[in-house]
């Protein structure tokens, strides 16, 4: 189930705005309805191709890594291929929360997708989760391979293009929360 939040900035940008609502020349927050969001969002993501994975180090110091990650599903589970001895997988062990950034540089458009990692090794998954231009990284699949399974708890979506902005006082992006 996925909802998304925007009560008060879709207050303060009604009563800010009204002006220029009633002339329709701006498109209201809450007008991106739960579905516009998502497609958005999905939009962004297919257009982007790969991603930043956002991890955290036993320092506390955030390790970005671009990532080639399949397509979200229906839920934005988000699954990634990794090798076994990788930082990230102890990362990971160590705190699950992590944040995958997709940005679109045609539109200027981003997806911010926060979640929790989850290390998968299965055979059944690792197969359902495979592509061919692998297997110069790893030679001894299905050994040697680790996906990495995200599955969102909230995003944020900011797309001018398609009328979705942040909140113009706080710049606080639109916010879609899911019930994984």
């Amino acid at each position: 189930m996925i909802k998304s939040n925007n009560y008060l900035s879709t207050l303060i940008l009604g009563l800010l705005l009204f002006p220029l609502l009633v002339s329709g020349q701006v498109k209201l927050l809450s007008d991106s309805s739960h579905a516009e969001l998502v497609k958005a969002a999905r939009e962004i993501v297919t257009a982007a191709g790969t991603c930043t994975l956002i991890s955290i180090d036993d320092e506390g110091v955030a390790r970005a890594r671009a990532m080639d990650a399949f397509l979200p599903d229906e839920n934005f589970i988000v699954w990634f291929d990794t090798n076994p001895t990788s930082r990230k997988v102890g990362q990971i062990q160590s705190n699950p929360m992590v944040s995958l950034y997709y940005f679109d540089r045609a539109t200027s458009s981003y997806v911010l997708l926060h979640g929790k990692a989850q290390i998968v090794d299965n055979v059944s998954e690792k197969e359902k989760h495979w592509k061919k231009e692998w297997e110069a990284f790893y030679p001894n699949y299905p050994d040697g391979y680790l996906l990495i399974k995200v599955i969102p708890i909230w995003m944020e979506i900011i797309s001018e293009s398609r009328g979705i902005t942040g909140d113009p006082l706080t710049w606080q992006p639109p916010v879609v929360w899911f019930d994984n």
